[in-house]
């Protein structure tokens, strides 16, 4: 299950991009988008004329062989390098990690299973807090807004935290922080800035042009090729303030949720199976609704309007 990297070099200095595809095995919008660049590159209908663009197709093998979102576990949680490594995912963080070190801006190409329109996650503003230290939000805002989708979210690994506290209050065992770190949390921890764009539902047929789109827009906003800058396009964001775990099999949404859906201060959004109701907390959306969870899996995050990029 050997891990195919292809990095074209410019001749000119440049910033170096990683663009992923398929670190969930079930997205593969990225993946044909991947491809059809390296394609284009090759037989020269796009040329790169300064730093570095490195693509990984297919991050996660095993899983993008069976058609699911895992091998063994999840790809994009605690991702570190591991000098015991247990599964396939292990050994895929221990080339990834590396890799990610070496380059200074990440675009990571998702998709969602459920219907809903794309969207750009992007990290907290700067700060020197001991979650997520962070010096480049204009930067990544500025990338973010220009690679198609309208709209940008912000807040997952502080809302990560808090569901983490609320599981220790419960009397669950909660897990590590570590657990909310991803591809662009990674990447952000080590100098660099990041973002994942999630292009739809995984079988909406617009998803592999999406992240076709946002692969030319990010080599553009970057300089990497001869082409007119990008203009922002993104008019809507969210910060995503909490997350709502599964604690049991039988927790359920209260409907068949569509991710950015809005809800109104105290409205049912889950049930779990011991009779308790969860509500939203004041108006707000839905993000990520999971109709079919499995215990101690986000059940949804929910989210508020922000005004933080405009």
């Amino acid at each position: 299950m050997a891990m195919e990297i292809v990095r074209f070099a410019g001749l000119e200095p440049g910033p170096k991009l990683l663009v992923l595809g398929a670190v969930h095995g079930n997205e593969t919008c990225g993946t044909e988008a991947i491809l059809a660049t390296i394609a284009d590159r090759r037989d020269g209908r796009l040329a790169i004329q300064r730093g570095h663009v490195t693509f990984v197709p297919v991050a996660n093998r095993k899983a993008y062989d069976q058609g699911t979102r895992e091998g063994d576990r999840n790809l994009n949680r605690d991702l570190r390098e591991y000098i015991l490594p247990q599964c396939h995912e292990d050994r895929a963080a221990n080339i990834l990690c590396p890799l990610l070190r070496e380059h200074d801006v990440l675009l990571d190409i998702h998709s969602f299973s459920g219907p809903g329109e794309a969207f750009v996650f992007v990290g907290p503003p700067d700060n020197s807090g001991p979650i997520e230290p962070f010096r480049f939000a204009a930067e990544e805002g500025a990338f973010a807004s220009r690679l198609g989708p309208p709209l940008l979210m912000h807040g997952f690994l502080a809302a990560h935290a808090r569901a983490q506290e609320d599981l220790v209050r419960r009397g669950l065992a909660g897990s590590s922080l570590s657990k909310g770190v991803g591809m662009t949390e990674y990447m952000r921890r080590f100098g660099g800035y990041g973002v994942t764009i999630e292009c739809g539902q995984h079988r909406d047929s617009r998803a592999p042009e999406m992240a076709r789109q946002a692969i030319l827009n990010a080599l553009a906003h970057l300089a990497l090729i001869d082409a007119p800058p990008p203009v922002a396009c993104a008019t809507q964001a969210i910060e995503v303030v909490e997350a709502a775990y599964a604690l049991a099999p039988d927790d359920r949404l209260e409907r068949p949720f569509v991710s950015g859906d809005t809800v109104m201060a105290g409205q049912v959004i889950a049930r779990r199976g011991n009779g308790e109701v969860l509500t939203a907390p004041r108006d707000g959306f839905v993000v990520f609704p999971n109709s079919r969870p499995t215990p101690m899996v986000e059940l949804y995050y929910f989210g508020v309007k922000s005004t933080r990029f405009g």
